[in-house]
């Protein structure tokens, strides 16, 4: 009953280092707050698949949902400095 998970651990976690080439090298920097919103999403994924593997589903949604939560304020926060903190012409 593992195994499939196990395996699908494995290949999230690798998928999870193709946005972190773009946070790493991205050409600007909204590429690089995608990428970063992108491995938020993937390693939410992973940690209720861990839950699934350790048997605590429960525990593990919980710790998803507030992973997902701290992601989702973390980028609208950094978004909007971004957008106010533009240097003004004139």
């Amino acid at each position: 009953m593992a195994t499939p998970f196990t395996i699908m651990a494995v290949i999230l976690t690798v998928i999870i280092f193709i946005p972190l080439y773009r946070v790493v090298k991205g050409p600007t920097l909204w590429d690089r707050m995608l990428g970063a919103g992108a491995i938020g999403s993937k390693t939410m994924v992973l940690i209720c698949i861990i839950g699934v593997l350790y048997d605590r589903m429960d525990m593990f949604v919980d710790i998803a949902l507030a992973y997902a939560a701290l992601n989702f304020i973390s980028v609208i926060a950094i978004a909007r400095y971004l957008n106010t903190a533009r240097p003004k012409n004139g």
